[in-house]
């Protein structure tokens, strides 16, 4: 595999941009190389600009659903700009779009688009601040929800996958307005939203975390969590950033049948293009300005880019089968990696919900955040690389996840199966 372009790029970059990427996990340091600079990419398969090809399970981070480059994306795209590019105004698309939106997810009632994940959590929360009244987030260990202060304390991610225990710069009296919790335990849950010395505005968790690797909920745990918020008064906000139109066609939270009070959004809505979205009940919406004094703006926000992208994205997404298909692929995948780790000395745990899944060398479940660090990432290192010199792109971290897309044929799923075997075997030494 060559790699003397990319080499000479990312030197060139280190000088420029801080670690020589715009993005932390992307330096690929915690699995002991370089990274690749991409060219292009189409279907599932990307390619570095020394013109090595490989087959992507990492899909720009998740909104990739339908593969790279989908005709009909970037057919939307080109009509799109050839009547501009940015408004700085309404335009009809972010109303269709909104509607969308609204149509599919079952807790939004009204919504409001921005250009970032992070944008939208940030959003959200000073907005269930302005509606309670009062000051404490409540997010749960391991559980990324963008680079805002608030959401640095025990986060995942590029946090988790550098080793950085929170960030240099956020004020101690944001830390003091923030609690990490363990995901999936309920007794923790239970015993802190009933702290009368608390004053706790929302809950904000990832219904399905992935970003320390993914993990699913317990069962009960998003029920309990639920419950208590509707009981104690308190904002509960699903981050579907990454499960929003991924799980489902409603999300995470049609998926298990839980209606949270507010819901963050990105990443597919925008069809590859840089976009976030929160939304919920009209009676919390309503606070936001102008119709009510919870100030959020941006120049960007709803670019009739992002806009036609997302709308030509859903478009696909809502056809019949769409997900019935992508589940049955998935499954398929999963079984069959799990049988690879079965016949394997290498201990694995696999970890799978829907078109999202992350295998954990580590030989205990992993069900929150302190068994996903007991995960062996050095291991996840080697595997990484040999992989890669196979043709395979996995996420650069042992705490994300990979994303089956609709572009991933059978034959596809089995070269990545056949080229795990071998790493497999080659990780035994």
């Amino acid at each position: 595999m060559k790699t003397e372009a990319s080499a000479q790029l990312f030197t060139q970059a280190k000088a420029l941009i801080p670690g020589g990427v715009n993005s932390p996990v992307r330096a690929c340091r915690s699995v002991g190389c370089d990274p690749l600079f991409v060219a292009k990419a189409s279907g599932c398969t990307i390619t570095d600009v020394d013109g090595n090809t490989f087959l992507d399970f990492v899909g720009s981070w998740g909104p990739m659903i339908l593969g790279h480059a989908h005709p009909e994306v970037l057919e939307a795209i080109r009509r799109t700009a050839s009547d501009g590019t940015s408004f700085g105004a309404p335009s009809p698309l972010e109303v269709e779009l909104a509607a969308q939106v609204c149509a599919a997810m079952p807790a939004i009632e009204m919504v409001r688009f921005v250009n970032s994940g992070t944008e939208a959590t940030m959003s959200a929360i000073r907005l269930a601040r302005g509606y309670t009244g009062r000051k404490v987030v409540v997010k749960f260990d391991g559980c990324y929800h963008g680079h805002a202060d608030s959401f640095l304390v025990k986060a995942g991610s590029g946090v988790i996958t550098l080793g950085i225990p929170g960030s240099p710069g956020v004020p101690d009296d944001i830390v003091r307005n923030t609690l990490s919790i363990p995901y999936n335990d309920v007794a923790v849950l239970e015993q802190t939203l009933r702290d009368p010395s608390l004053d706790i505005a929302c809950v904000i968790v990832e219904p399905v975390a992935g970003n320390m690797g993914v993990v699913a909920p317990q069962p009960g745990f998003l029920q309990t969590l639920r419950e208590l918020t509707r009981e104690l008064g308190i904002v509960l906000i699903f981050d579907e950033v990454i499960t929003g139109f991924r799980l489902a066609l409603g999300g995470a939270q049609e998926r298990f049948g839980i209606i949270p009070d507010l819901t963050c959004l990105g990443k597919i809505i925008g069809g590859g293009l840089p976009v976030g979205a929160y939304g919920g009940k009209r009676e919390i919406m309503s606070l936001i300005a102008p119709d009510g004094p919870v100030y959020q703006a941006g120049t960007l926000s709803g670019n009739p880019l992002a806009m036609a992208a997302g709308l030509a994205m859903l478009q696909v997404v809502r056809r019949p089968g769409f997900y019935e298909e992508l589940e049955k692929k998935s499954a398929w995948f999963g079984a069959e990696l799990e049988k690879i780790a079965a016949n394997s000395s290498v201990p694995t745990t696999l970890n799978r919900v829907g078109s999202m899944l992350t295998c954990f060398f580590a030989a205990e479940p992993v069900v929150d955040f302190t068994s996903a660090l007991r995960a062996d990432t050095d291991r996840y290192g080697r595997h990484y690389r040999q992989m890669l010199a196979n043709g395979i792109w996995l996420a650069p971290s042992q705490f994300e996840a990979a994303f089956v897309s609709a572009a991933h044929g059978r034959q596809h799923l089995q070269k990545a199966l056949d080229m795990t075997e071998s790493s497999f075997k080659k990780l035994i030494v």
